[in-house]
């Protein structure tokens, strides 16, 4: 990516090249995703361990950020289920549910994140986020789901359970509690569940969530089911709230930043994800991904400055957003607008909410993040995966948030040093009437010479796996019941070693020689190329134990192919560009 690419531009090309005929494609967009935002905000804070307001603040100001700042034209930014999951988790450890200190440092960690997520895009360090593999995060989802689904039969049950986020506790505590079940809150929380499930699977564009919102408000109202114990949201402050820095200790900054940096990651895989699949679908520009972090990091800086929870990129809303016809970021900005003039005028409407009605809406939500088939697809693809995932899934569930994605990253980061410890390898044959070489045990019919060995190992060479290069390159030696007297390395994959790995490369090579065995190199990197000249290993091997390619290797063993070495095969930036 260019250095251009990733400057972040005070006015985005989608303003400057802004055309008419756009507006009203945004206007329908905005409207529809703003529809859209307001019960899935409330219900998200109610996650967070916040009333139902500060997911309204966190629609506004972040998103507007976003849209003006990120490279995606149509994900929309706001509170989102895991966000708020971890959020409370994270929050949970310091701070009492309710209190003016849980505010401040719900305040504190956005702010953390927002400073994670700019300072890694800043420093473009994006790629960090691939250390989360997607059955990591498949796995971790999916548990997440699940708790959050939990955390809301309290609501859709009208019964009283703690804050927990382990699966054997929300269980234990629950199943005393179902002879304490409210009739009357359970029937109104599964029909909403049914009728939200309908909407979403026969009309997704349509603002079901709000219609439900209005209608079982409207019910409550005339009804005064809140005489009968049915909960209500009741009085939601009107108006904007006032951006201010909260007070902190760096006590409290140390216990929220693994949990910030978490949130950083897990919020921006999932809007990364969702933005990806959304512009495979459009052409007319490209995501960035480090400004992409930086981006989501001033949405987060923003939604801190109001005092709301972390936010991420949400797929319901951002797939709705497309599907509804948004061209460009100012959906989002006519979608921010609309929760401000609701905060501004229409807040009252809302006192006779059912909380049922909000936890509906959230298990609808979630339900999304439950993907047995792509379970059902590792397990038939690659099991090693599947585990992975599954280990991600049970972590989570029964160890709590946070461990789950420590359990993850830390399986992600193993398997990523097993895989480079232990590539893939083979011994090459050479596919008939052609210059291509296979590996012998995949294809039957290649062409091998006597006393030839041709070798391949698919990573580069550095300390942890070296050793395992000269194991299994003995193996291969051994295997063969001809006397080896040459051996060709194709260096094709390797594109770097370090010094580690070069000590014992070239031990290799004084020991092979010193049994009649001739090495000889392939496919050679030009950063490899520089290492072995500024090591010495160039002149010791010679020049002509250097080719271009396998088969010209092949060739001059056989003595079909004239020795003299073409000067590519040597070329060298090291020792003054020689």
């Amino acid at each position: 990516m260019t250095r251009k690419a990733n400057k972040i531009k005070l006015i985005p090309d989608w303003v400057r090249n802004y055309q008419r005929p756009d507006f009203r494609f945004d206007l329908a967009a905005g409207l529809t995703v703003g529809v859209m935002l307001i019960p899935q905000g409330m219900a998200y804070a109610m996650i967070a361990g916040l009333p139902p307001v500060y997911g309204l603040y966190a629609s506004t100001l972040p998103a507007m950020v976003y849209a003006w700042f990120g490279t995606s034209r149509h994900l929309s930014v706001g509170p989102g289920a895991l966000t708020a999951l971890l959020t409370a988790a994270g929050i949970g450890l310091i701070a009492q549910t309710g209190t003016t200190e849980y505010l401040a440092m719900v305040t504190l960690l956005a702010l953390t994140v927002g400073l994670i997520q700019f300072t890694l895009g800043f420093a473009k360090l994006g790629f960090l986020v691939n250390f989360l593999s997607n059955p990591v995060f498949l796995g971790f989802t999916s548990a997440a789901a699940i708790l959050i689904g939990l955390s809301q039969l309290k609501h859709i049950l009208g019964i009283s359970l703690s804050k927990t986020q382990h699966l054997h506790e929300i269980v234990m505590e629950l199943i005393p509690q179902l002879t304490n079940v409210h009739l009357l809150t359970m029937v109104t929380g599964l029909i909403a569940v049914i009728v939200l499930f309908l909407f979403q699977k026969y009309k997704p564009t349509f603002p079901g969530a709000l219609i439900t919102v209005f209608a079982s408000i409207l019910i409550t109202w005339l009804l005064r089911l809140d005489q009968q114990g049915m909960s209500i949201v009741g009085s939601i402050p009107e108006g904007l709230p006032t951006p201010k820095f909260s007070s902190f200790t760096f006590e409290n900054f140390k216990i929220l930043f693994p949990t910030a940096f978490a949130i950083a990651l897990v919020s921006f895989m999932e809007s990364t994800a969702v933005a990806r699949a959304i512009q495979a679908r459009h052409k007319n520009y490209k995501l960035v991904t480090n400004r992409e972090l930086i981006s989501l990091g001033l949405a987060n800086m923003s939604s801190g400055l109001l005092q709301s929870i972390p936010v991420t990129g949400g797929m319901s809303r951002s797939t709705v957003n497309d599907q509804a016809g948004a061209r460009t970021g100012m959906s989002m900005i006519i979608s921010s607008v609309l929760i401000i003039l609701t905060l501004l005028f229409l807040t009252p409407l809302f006192y006779f909410l059912p909380n049922a009605i909000l936890a509906a809406v959230i298990l609808v939500a979630v339900s999304s993040l439950l993907k047995v088939s792509e379970a059902k697809k590792l397990w038939l693809l690659d099991r090693k995966d599947f585990w992975m995932m599954m280990a991600t899934f049970t972590g989570t569930l029964i160890l709590g948030i946070g461990p789950g994605i420590g359990i993850g990253v830390l399986l992600s980061l193993a398997w990523i040093i097993f895989e480079t410890s232990y590539p893939h390898h083979a011994e090459l044959g050479k596919v008939q009437g052609t210059h291509v070489f296979r590996n012998v045990r995949r294809f039957k019919g290649l062409e091998t010479a006597e006393g030839v060995l041709i070798f391949r190992f698919d990573a580069p060479l550095f300390f942890a796996n070296i050793d395992r290069f000269r194991e299994v390159l003995a193996e291969y030696k051994n295997r063969r019941k001809d006397v080896i007297h040459t051996i060709i390395i194709d260096m094709e994959s390797i594109h770097s070693i370090d010094s580690s790995a070069l000590d014992i490369f070239t031990e290799l090579v004084e020991e092979s020689g010193k049994e009649g065995v001739r090495i000889v190199l392939a496919e050679v990197k030009g950063p490899v190329r520089d290492k072995f000249h500024k090591s010495g290993l160039t002149e010791k091997l010679g020049d002509k134990h250097f080719f271009v390619t396998v088969d010209d290797a092949f060739k001059a063993i056989q003595g079909q192919h004239n020795e003299d070495t073409p000067g590519i095969a040597l070329q060298t930036n090291a020792l003054g560009g020689q």
